[in-house]
Order: C-alpha cells, then sequence, then structure tokens
C-alpha cells in the first residue's frame, strides 16, 4: 500500500484541494539544491496557475523552476515534454531545453516533480512589427517539421472528448454554475459537440503532429532574433492549425493580412493542408468549453479564486453563455481565412 493511500480521506481532499500549500521558498531552494542545482538564495515566483513557476538566481546563471501539478500527467508524459524540447532545441529552434541532472531531467523531492530549465531573456512579442508574423510562421512551421518525425507514446491528442466532453462533464458537476443557467449550458454545449462532431466529418482526417499546443502571445517571448517559444507543457498530438489560430486577432480584414503573413513564413518549411481551416471556429469553441472546465476543475486552488474572481458570478456565465450561442453560427460559416 503507498503512503499516499494509506492518508485518511479527508487528509487527501486537503492535499488535492491546495497541492503546492507545502511548497514554501525554503523547500524550493531544498529542490534546486537535490537536483545539483546551487541556489544563491535569489527567488522570485513567477505567473503560473496551472503548476507553479520561480526564477532562481544560482552559479549556474538565472534558472527557472517548474514544479508540476500533481497528478495532472505522468512521469512519462512530462519526460516526453522534456524530450521533445530537448529535440527541438537540437534542431536549432528557439526553446529552453530542460536542464539533466542525476541521469535525468525529471526531479522528484517530497512529493513534489520538478525541472529546470535556463532563463531565456526575451520581451513581449510585437506581432505587428514589419516581418514578425513572416518570421513566426517560418519557426512554427519548422516546429512541426519536428513533430511530424514520430508521435507522442504517452502524452494527450487533441480531441472533441478531452476538449469539450470532458470538459462540459466538469461544469455540470460543478456548483460554480448557477442553477438558473443550468439547462442553457447543458443544451448549448450539447449543440456545439454534436455541430463540431459533424463537422470533423465533413473536414475527413487531417494528419497529426507533436505540437506546441497552447501557442498563445502568453506562451511567447521575443529577441533580437525571433520568437522564443515557452513553456511546453500542453504539448500533444493535433492538426497543425491548433499552433496557428490563436495568434490570429482583430477584425476579418486584419485577420486575412495577419494569416497571409504567417502563411507565407510558413510556406517557407512546410506544406498546410487548407482543409484545416475549417476548424479554426471548432477548435475556438473547444477552446471556450475547456477553459470553463479548467477553471471549475481548479477552484479548490486558492490561486484560481484570486486569478479569476468574477468566475463565480451570474453575470460572468451569462456573457460565457452568449459567447457559446455565438459560436454555433461562427461554426457553420465559411472559413474566415482563404489560401
Amino acid at each position: 500500500m503507498s503512503k499516499t493511500s494509506r492518508r485518511p480521506p479527508a487528509a487527501r481532499s486537503r492535499a488535492e484541494a491546495q497541492p503546492f500549500a507545502s511548497l514554501s521558498p525554503q523547500r524550493v531552494l531544498e529542490a534546486a539544491l537535490s537536483a545539483g542545482l546551487e541556489p544563491d538564495g535569489r527567488l522570485l515566483a513567477l505567473n503560473s496557475y496551472e503548476n507553479r513557476v520561480y526564477r532562481l538566481g544560482a552559479a549556474q546563471g538565472f534558472l527557472v523552476l517548474k514544479f508540476y501539478r500533481p497528478a495532472r500527467w505522468s512521469d512519462a508524459q512530462i519526460l516526453e515534454e522534456h524530450a521533445f524540447t530537448a529535440e527541438l532545441a537540437e534542431a536549432q529552434l528557439p526553446v529552453a531545453a530542460p536542464i539533466g541532472g542525476g541521469g535525468g531531467s525529471l526531479f522528484h523531492l517530497g512529493g513534489f516533480r520538478f525541472a529546470a530549465f535556463p532563463c531565456l531573456p526575451g520581451r513581449a512579442p510585437e506581432l505587428d512589427a514589419p516581418g514578425a508574423r513572416e518570421v513566426l510562421g517560418r519557426a512554427l512551421a519548422r516546429l512541426h517539421q519536428v513533430g511530424e518525425r514520430r508521435p507522442f507514446e504517452h502524452r494527450p491528442t487533441l480531441g472533441i472528448g478531452r476538449l469539450g466532453g470532458q470538459a462540459r462533464r466538469i461544469v455540470l458537476g460543478s456548483q460554480l454554475l448557477p442553477e438558473a443557467l443550468r439547462e442553457r449550458y447543458e443544451r448549448l454545449s450539447e449543440m456545439l459537440l454534436e455541430r463540431i462532431g459533424g463537422l470533423y466529418e465533413e473536414v475527413g482526417p487531417v494528419s497529426h503532429v507533436r505540437l506546441h499546443g497552447d501557442c498563445h502571445l502568453g506562451n511567447l517571448l521575443w529577441d533580437e532574433h525571433g520568437p522564443l517559444f515557452v513553456d511546453l507543457d500542453d504539448c500533444a498530438m493535433g492538426p497543425r492549425i491548433q499552433d496557428l489560430w490563436m495568434l490570429l486577432s482583430g477584425a476579418p480584414a486584419e485577420q486575412q493580412a495577419q494569416w497571409g503573413q504567417l502563411l507565407g513564413g510558413y510556406a517557407q518549411f512546410a506544406d498546410f493542408d487548407f482543409r484545416e481551416l475549417r476548424l479554426i471556429e471548432p477548435l475556438r469553441a473547444l477552446r471556450m468549453l475547456h477553459h470553463a472546465g479548467w477553471v471549475c476543475q481548479r477552484w479548490t486552488d486558492p490561486a484560481f479564486p484570486r486569478a479569476f474572481p468574477w468566475f463565480g458570478e451570474p453575470r460572468y456565465w451569462e456573457g460565457y453563455l452568449n459567447d457559446l450561442a455565438a459560436q454555433l453560427p461562427a461554426i457553420e460559416e465559411p472559413p474566415l481565412l482563404a489560401r
């Protein structure tokens, strides 16, 4: 019998609700020492909800320590993330590869699993700068070239069940969803998932590659050479468009222009299946469903009510349901973007 299973139910419940409660600054420094690093005492908590991430001063220079949320990923899944990141770095793509030590890149201390990465200096991306989206398109094409070499064996595949169906069950089981709006959410989410499933069948099979998986501006930095991809915590198998559509914003004409620039760079290194454009609005809908389920699932972690204080208010859910309703006709429309 494992140590975890011997804990009384109340203790397990508290640990699951506050998984990082015992992760004090002293414990972080102890973890760094246990991994063979040489911390100098400088420690700064960085913004992160799913995991806990720190910038650490050390003899090796500034490092980033990432403590994984317990029970979210298996060791095999985390090591696949690390291996993919290292493979990208070997291909000279701008990523921070995990630092190996003691025979591996995943460390354990006191029930926590963590990894260390070099701290890459960079600034917030300015994609409207001349040539920026073309440079980003080239980098993403190269990332996908590496990603198509082999599939993940342990990481998940982005799909309707994981992003949509599972999230829907979590929301319907949560007390955060106002009872007065429960029936409308149930109906709208069911209609969305049915239509998304039908559209996937209309598009037909598209190739899946290893992806960044969560490629939005918050997971990008920029230096004098171009983009830096940070945090591959959500890397997964999926269609290439998943790493592209979140980089578009604004009015339809603006998105068309942005897409042309992004594709202009992408096409220099990789082919693109234009059928995948039909998946943009379904993927947007799935992301909306998944986000609500994610916050509901994590609500007992004190970091989430602090970060999303509006999430428990009826007016938030009313607006959210209006956004879901707007996605139904959006899914039915022809793709906004062109070849």
